[in-house]
């Protein structure tokens, strides 16, 4: 269970602005009990939890395998720990992975089309007194129609209260994340999509710089998938291989999400030619919160890692190897053409000499 607190400034009556869900990654039991839960822009002081029914108790949050048509019929308690009576507006919405990697829920201004439209309290409103609490009974009707797979979202009771020194309303948000599993043909599937490598040398000719790896995971499938990521780079052939460690698990991704994944892998030689090689194992929680690694899928993608400072390097050194032969022939010719030029001048200045009459 999480809390949202959120503002919306007026601007000519009281606007209410709502931000994002962050109450639904995983509801823990004991944040369920008796203690108020907080919120950043003040105290909540109401609980929700889930019913203890057929279904089970002390559940962290509702979870359901139904077939297309079928039907569930579940509750949410909601517990008043303030002073004051509270009259909190109930609803529900479709789920979405945030940027932050955690679960959120779309606005009541955005349209859901899986559980925000399939689940429906039997109230909009539930009024509580104070120490009291009161069971919020829902129904999930799946369409004949629905197609199969995994589908997320969270069923939320709101409380909006009027700030009138800033002149904002305050909507104070409480909720349980729901999860549905609809029978038929389950198709996991996840992608690695846009892979590609950068390199940064170092200024020492002989040294290994970094490269990073950049890549996108799409959950092309119709189940709720993380994995596990392995990042390899290598030089030609396989040669030079450097692995980019412990690479940390996507969150769990909705079917049709993507998540940008950025590695760093140090100690990368540059072998002019690299490839970078992204590994993914899919990992698919069922309803009983058993995990399963799925057949791995890789994939490659190659980028240049020029070593300049070394190329800088040998061609001076070529240049060296080349160039001193030539440079002491042109020596050896020029300390020639100043002999020769002794030489002829000697003999010119003894035949001066020899020409001169005597007196």
């Amino acid at each position: 269970m999480h809390v949202l607190a959120t503002r919306r400034k007026t601007a000519v009556a009281t606007l209410v602005r709502t931000a994002a869900l962050a109450l639904l990654a995983a509801v823990a039991a004991a944040g369920l009990g008796a203690v108020p839960a907080r919120a950043a822009d003040g105290d909540v002081t109401w609980t929700v939890r889930t019913a203890s029914n057929s279904y089970g108790a002390d559940r962290s949050s509702f979870s359901y395998s139904v077939n297309p048509g079928g039907q569930v019929n579940d509750a949410m308690v909601v517990a008043n720990r303030g002073k004051d009576p509270l009259d909190l507006a109930v609803y529900t919405a479709d789920g979405f992975t945030t940027g932050t990697g955690q679960l959120d829920l779309l606005t009541r201004d955005k349209k859901s089309v899986g559980i925000g439209a399939w689940v429906h309290a039997d109230r909009e409103r539930v009024v509580i007194q104070p120490g009291k609490t009161a069971e919020v009974p829902f129904a999930v009707n799946i369409p004949d129609n629905a197609p199969p797979g995994d589908y997320a979202g969270g069923i939320v009771t709101s409380l909006t209260q009027a700030n009138e020194a800033e002149g904002i309303n305050v909507d104070r948000r409480l909720g349980i994340r729901i999860k549905l599993r609809i029978s038929g043909e389950l198709k996991p599937s996840l992608t690695v999509e846009d892979l590609h490598i950068d390199y940064a040398g170092t200024s020492n000719p002989f040294g290994k710089g970094d490269a990073t790896v950049t890549y996108r995971i799409h959950n092309t499938g119709n189940a709720i998938l993380s994995a596990q990521q392995a990042v390899s780079v290598t030089g030609p052939f396989g040669w030079l291989r450097a692995d980019a460690g412990d690479v940390a698990a996507p969150p769990e991704l909705l079917p049709g999400e993507s998540w940008t994944v950025t590695v760093p892998v140090h100690g990368v030689a540059p072998a002019v030619r690299l490839a970078a090689t992204v590994g993914l194992t899919p990992l698919l929680t069922d309803a009983s919160g058993s995990t399963t690694a799925l057949d791995p899928v890789s994939t490659t993608a190659h980028g240049w890692a020029i070593p300049w400072t070394l190329l800088v390097l040998v061609v001076v050194l070529l240049a060296a190897v080349v160039g001193a032969p030539l440079l002491a022939r042109r020596g050896r010719a020029r300390r020639k053409q100043r002999e020769d030029a002794r030489v002829q001048e000697a003999v010119e200045q003894a035949l001066r000499e020899q020409e001169t009459p005597a007196r």
